[in-house]
């Protein structure tokens, strides 16, 4: 069995990701800014990074943030895997990227380039939506007595624990590139999802959908972050939110 060392690996991604590999076998390392002893920041770098990437076989980079700092991250953990020898580097990024001109999206995709670019045997894996992103989101937007919504906006979940699945099996072989897209198995208008939110968890909102202005706006109106011939995914948003509110409490 090999050493693999996920960054990000307390997230909501990375935890499902170190879990799998674990369960496999692996020695798995987990680096984030908090989780001893591979306590690192990766815009910063340092000793601290080449320790924890020594000896290591592969990494997955799940550690990301929409607050910026990808690309930084990625500057200093490229040359870190180069000068340790890392034979295997899988990044997860978003459907979309190269489609939607949305700050975040930018950068994810700037990482993509560095990944190819970094002399390194390398496979990257876009995913859409996580549902746990799509929960948060309407969360805040529930806050308000009014749910509003991006008008004419569709969307296409996936479980997180579906994609730490194909993300472990891609690790755990050799380099491909860049793979097939994985996307949720329903493309759902934005109001729809809301509305199952809405039932979910007893809450009681005026949804309206308002149109905004914007290239990234008009792409995501347009389906640039959608994969529906690669709706590979089992997992519904629906069964996501039944299994996430079971023992929950109606709210107002």
């Amino acid at each position: 069995m090999s050493t693999i060392l996920v960054t990000g690996g307390t997230g909501t991604l990375g935890r499902h990701v170190t879990e799998r590999l674990r369960a496999d076998g692996h020695e798995v390392r987990v680096l984030s800014r908090h989780a001893r002893p591979y306590a690192v920041d990766l815009r910063e770098g340092g000793s601290g990074l080449d320790e924890a990437v020594a000896g290591v076989d592969t990494i997955v980079h799940c550690a990301s943030s929409p607050r910026g700092g990808d690309e930084k991250a990625a500057r200093n953990l490229i040359p870190a895997a180069r000068r340790a020898g890392v034979g295997h580097f899988v990044y997860i990024s978003i459907v979309g990227v190269d489609r939607v001109p949305f700050g975040y999206y930018r950068s994810k995709l700037a990482v993509e380039r560095l990944v190819e670019e970094s002399g390194l045997g390398w496979t990257v894996l876009r995913a859409t939506q996580f549902h746990d992103l799509v929960l948060s989101v309407l969360q805040g937007m529930a806050r308000l007595p009014v749910l509003l919504l991006p008008a004419r906006v569709k969307d296409q979940p996936v479980d997180v624990t579906e994609v730490a699945d194909r993300l472990a099996e891609l690790a755990q072989g050799a380099p491909a590139g860049r793979v097939d897209d994985m996307g949720g198995p329903e493309v759902r208008t934005f109001d729809s999802l809301a509305r199952a939110y809405l039932r979910a968890t007893g809450r009681r909102r005026a949804v309206v959908k308002v149109p905004l202005r914007g290239a990234a706006y008009d792409a995501f109106r347009e389906g640039g972050h959608l994969a529906p011939e690669r709706a590979v995914g089992k997992g519904t948003f629906d069964e996501y939110l039944a299994e996430r509110f079971k023992t929950g409490v109606p709210r107002r």
